[in-house]
């Protein structure tokens, strides 16, 4: 292992290019080290802010790379389970973009081949090392708010005219559950440690894929009493993000609660009865950042990892219940 983690990113996408490859380039103990595309003018736009980099022209060569420690997959979703495997058996280190898998039994797949490398991967899942959620979750286990009866899970943007994102095709494991499903389901259960017991599902298709659904039900674990939820998912209606816990004490507001100082500035509304409203705000923090450097820190120290892969088996199987329980209208 080097001194820094050095990163190789498999394919030259625009989030990579934009926001996770900064966050590398960024990240305290981490080095981008390389990227695999077959485009050199896309390479381009990581050089801009990483001139050392070293390109692949095709992702293989990056994988035999022995300068790469870790490799960052944001290709299409239907590609994920693939080249994990394939970087896992290279021997890197693997993060790789939500969802990790279509489907809850491939997650198994990588639970097996990260075992048997004693590699670490993980599901490239933010939010959980923003200290918002982190807030949200003490908050919640210290029984701020009183005993939990309601959460409420919205998130929405409008890429109706984008016709050739992936989003929009069902070849490349597109739709809204699939894309943002992820956050406003995985984020409840990350905060409340609470599982569905009981789930129904409308949800609105074209050309294949979920452009709206919305996802209702109860939710409880061992030491949590069961609660209700709403969660609100479409990629045809204007940008909106919010997540409410209700407790029969008070309440909690998530204002920017996935992206965090993208969509707007995070903060943590605290309302309690009887008690002034308490506001937490985090301007500046790169919840892309964090997420790189926990990451490291795993690789590096062993330290314990926010979203393991069984964590994020949850959230998917949560999203196959989903997807097998809707009524489509």
């Amino acid at each position: 292992m080097h001194q820094n983690v050095n990163w190789g990113i498999l394919g030259a996408s625009t989030f990579a290019r934009n926001l996770m490859g900064p966050a590398i380039h960024a990240a305290k103990g981490a080095r981008l080290a390389a990227l695999a595309t077959s485009s050199l003018d896309k390479a381009k736009g990581f050089q801009a802010f990483a001139p050392d980099l070293s390109v692949h022209l095709d992702y293989e060569t990056m994988l035999a790379d022995p300068a790469v420690d870790a490799v960052y997959i944001p290709l299409p979703n239907s590609l994920h389970v693939e080249w994990s495997l394939k970087a896992l058996a290279a021997g890197k280190h693997v993060l790789t973009e939500k969802p990790v898998a279509l489907t809850a039994p491939e997650i198994d797949q990588l639970i097996a081949a990260r075992d048997a490398s004693g590699l670490h991967m993980a599901e490239a899942y933010m939010i959980v090392h923003h200290p918002q959620w982190q807030r949200v979750r003490d908050w919640l286990s210290a029984g701020e708010i009183g005993t939990l009866r309601h959460v409420d899970t919205a998130f929405s943007f409008d890429n109706r005219a984008d016709t050739a994102n992936i989003r929009n095709r069902p070849e490349t494991g597109g739709g809204g559950i699939r894309d943002i499903g992820v956050y406003a389901y995985g984020s409840i259960r990350w905060a409340t440690g609470a599982e569905p017991t009981e789930l129904s599902a409308r949800l609105k298709r074209e050309n294949g894929i979920d452009t709206w659904a919305q996802v209702v039900g109860q939710m409880a674990a061992a030491r949590v009493e069961p609660f209700t939820f709403s969660a609100m998912t479409s990629m045809r209606l204007p940008r909106r993000q919010e997540v409410v816990f209700q407790g029969d004490r008070g309440l909690i507001r998530l204002t920017a609660p996935f992206n965090a100082n993208v969509f707007a500035e995070a903060q943590v509304h605290l309302h309690r009865v009887g008690m002034p409203e308490l506001t937490e705000r985090f301007p500046g923090v790169d919840q892309y950042v964090l997420q790189v450097e926990a990451f490291g820190r795993t690789v590096r120290e062993g330290a314990p990892y926010a979203w393991t892969l069984e964590q994020a088996r949850g959230t998917q199987e949560m999203i196959d219940r989903v997807f097998a329980e809707a009524v489509e209208i």
